[in-house]
């Protein structure tokens, strides 16, 4: 079985649950489409799906590494969405 290859790690462990999200949304915003983060929790980062769906919607995909019960592990992936505006609209003649 292939390994994972992230574009980075964010072990939000070690930072004051003040600073966990921003880090990781800044973190996830600087990736280019395809690439993706490992996020390490001490917890369920659920209500961080959540943020994420409100924030990037259909622009990232959400696997489970490891569930708990003490370590959380989440690749978050970066993807490509489909923008019409810069495409020039529906196609039309």
């Amino acid at each position: 079985m292939r390994s994972a290859v992230f574009s980075s790690t964010a072990d939000v462990r070690v930072l004051e649950p003040r600073f966990r999200h921003s880090h990781i949304f800044s973190t996830f915003a600087a990736l280019d489409d395809g690439q993706a983060i490992e996020l390490v929790n001490d917890h369920d980062p659920l209500p961080l799906y959540a943020q994420f769906e409100a924030q990037w919607p259909n622009g990232f995909a959400w696997n489970y590494l490891e569930e708990g019960p003490l370590l959380w592990r989440v690749a978050i992936t970066k993807v490509p969405t489909f923008n019409t505006h810069a495409s020039g609209g529906c196609g039309g003649a």
